[in-house]
């Protein structure tokens, strides 16, 4: 069952505001900026806005893509976040919206500003911006061109678009002020000159608006009732509200901020996940190991589990380091009702059961789910030759160890005690195979008197077993944030964050379609993998999460 939303300072400002009748519904946004795939954090704020939208009747949320830097945004990106935010269970419906739609009305509302005296071209250079913009303690210094007339500055301004000047020759700035302590109003830059190619308007524009002009007009445009942004915008929101007051917009909305999703052994900055991703460190975008949407579904993240994740973290106002812990333990109950079981073994011991002949059937069944009876059972082959765990034989037993070893009995999962009689050696004094007897029916029947059981192992039939590559999924990072490394975020990464071995698996599993999630009994969560996975001929298999956390005790 799905987790329901926790009341929280968000919620309580819109139920306030329907209450008074200051809104007859709600609208909101999830406006990302189409220059790379989204992750965790993005998933959080997705739960937010679309979630609130299903909250009350008639409520809405648009997807936007804020589309304005044309030298780092793709068409490829757009439609991996369309694709990402329908596998999180959420449907923008006919509200499909792009920043570059409204290109013009920026542009309008620009020169509006302009005849107004609170706009003007800028021809100082970037480095001279920043220069006269002063600092925290020291006011800005005016540029010389801040006094030109309207005229000068809507035929510059014109100029700008059609194309004649060159890029960093000339800005549009607003005229707000060179002394406030927060320095996003000191006449931040309104538009500046790319000579690029736009996915959307192609080469129609030359000129771009800055962010923090457009956020507020496209809000505006749409009748946005709540901009929910995370906190890094709490310092633009006076900004955010002089746009609005000063331009002919149809609407007033709100600008409300609240903490963004910090992991971890995570990080989540654009940046560097584009780094990992151009440098090598991991195989693309929708590597398992990174915490992309893609990443996540590929490694086999359930949808509902990470809905669940963000409801129960909650929404807060003050940022904060969320323990990775408490997702793979979303991640794993969920997977724990909806897994149905299956064996496979990942460390291949074969085993040689000498009295085969004895057992009256070559089939056993087992069951799909042995806490849930409507997964049924199955039947799966059994000989004389068998896969157990390496890790399930010890040759001298340790203190608390209870299966395997000389002399010792252990019982079959969903099959009948087996007993140790022997094992062979290679030269190196390796084990390379052990032999057994098992005790006729025993199967589904507790131990005979005098026969000392305590523990059942999963196995696999030798003679129909297939081998597949299972890749061992682990945290990238070895330290807890890794932003803070000394060394930087690449000193720490794991060198051990992918294993992959040759398993043995049930014969029924080469068999499955990508994307099937199970439970590799007594080893973990694993998906078929989207890619790589070909049914019928090859099967490869992700690790979604360990049966337990590692981390907290070894590691």
């Amino acid at each position: 069952m799905s987790a329901t939303p926790k009341s929280d300072f968000i919620r309580d400002i819109i139920a306030e505001d329907l209450a008074s009748g200051k809104h007859q519904t709600t609208i909101t946004r999830f406006p990302p900026e189409p220059n790379g795939y989204l992750h965790l954090g993005h998933a959080k704020s997705i739960c937010l806005n679309f979630g609130i939208a299903q909250e009350h009747p008639g409520a809405k949320c648009h997807l936007r893509f804020d589309d304005t830097n044309p030298e780092k945004e793709e068409t490829e990106y757009v439609e991996s976040i369309k694709a990402d935010v329908k596998w999180l269970g959420f449907d923008w419906g006919s509200d499909l919206y792009f920043a570059s739609n409204y290109f013009e009305f920026f542009y309008d509302c620009a020169v509006h500003l302009i005849k107004n005296g609170l706009a003007y071209v800028d021809e100082e250079s970037p480095e001279e911006i920043k220069l006269h913009r002063g600092n925290v303690q020291t006011p800005g210094t005016p540029s010389k061109f801040r006094e030109r007339s309207v005229e000068e500055n809507l035929e510059m301004f014109s100029a700008m678009r059609a194309g004649k000047f060159k890029e960093g020759e000339a800005v549009l700035r607003a005229k707000i002020g060179l002394t406030s302590s927060n320095m996003n109003m000191r006449d931040p830059v309104l538009y500046r000159i790319m000579h690029a190619h736009h996915h959307h308007t192609g080469n129609a524009w030359c000129i771009y608006p800055m962010y923090d002009f457009a956020h507020p007009l496209e809000d505006a445009l749409e009748h946005i009732t709540h901009s929910l942004c995370t906190l890094e915008f709490e310092n633009h929101r006076p900004l955010y509200n002089w746009f609005i007051e000063n331009c002919p917009v149809p609407s007033k909305p709100r600008q409300i901020e609240f903490a963004r999703l910090s992991l971890t052994y995570t990080i989540m900055s654009k940046r560097k996940l584009l780094q990992l991703v151009n440098e090598g460190h991991v195989s693309g975008w929708d590597d398992p190991r990174l915490p992309t949407i893609s990443g996540i579904r590929r490694r086999g993240y359930p949808a509902v589990a990470v809905r669940d994740f963000c409801k129960h973290i909650g929404i807060t106002k003050y940022n904060g380091t969320t323990d990775v812990a408490l997702l793979e333990h979303e991640i794993r109950n969920h997977l724990n009702s909806a897994a149905s079981r299956r064996m496979a073994v990942l460390d291949p011991l074969k085993v040689i059961i000498e009295n085969f002949s004895e057992e009256p059937t070559a089939n056993l069944v087992v069951s799909n789910h042995p806490q849930d009876e409507s997964f049924g059972d199955r039947s799966v082959s059994f000989s004389s030759e068998i896969f157990i765990e390496r890790e399930d034989f010890q040759e001298i037993p340790e203190k608390k160890f209870f299966r395997l070893g000389p002399e010792r009995y252990v019982r079959l999962r969903g099959g009948p005690i087996i007993q140790c009689t022997g094992l062979d050696k290679n030269a190196a004094g390796e084990v390379t195979q052990i032999r057994v007897k098992l005790l006729p029916d025993t199967t589904g029947k507790d131990s005979p008197e005098g026969v000392v059981c305590k523990a059942a192992i999963h196995w696999v039939d030798a003679t129909t077993a297939v081998d597949a590559e299972v890749r061992l999924y682990d945290r990238l990072f070895t330290v807890e944030d890794p932003d803070a490394a000394e060394g930087g975020f690449l000193s720490v990464l794991n060198p051990e964050s992918v294993k992959t071995v040759v398993a043995k698996v049930e014969a029924s599993l080469l068999n499955e379609s990508a994307g099937y999630s199970c439970q590799f009994e007594r080893n973990g969560y694993f998906i078929t993998d989207t890619k790589d996975h070909v049914p019928g001929k090859k099967a490869v298999f992700n690790r979604t999460v360990a049966l337990k956390d590692s981390w907290g005790k070894g590691k």
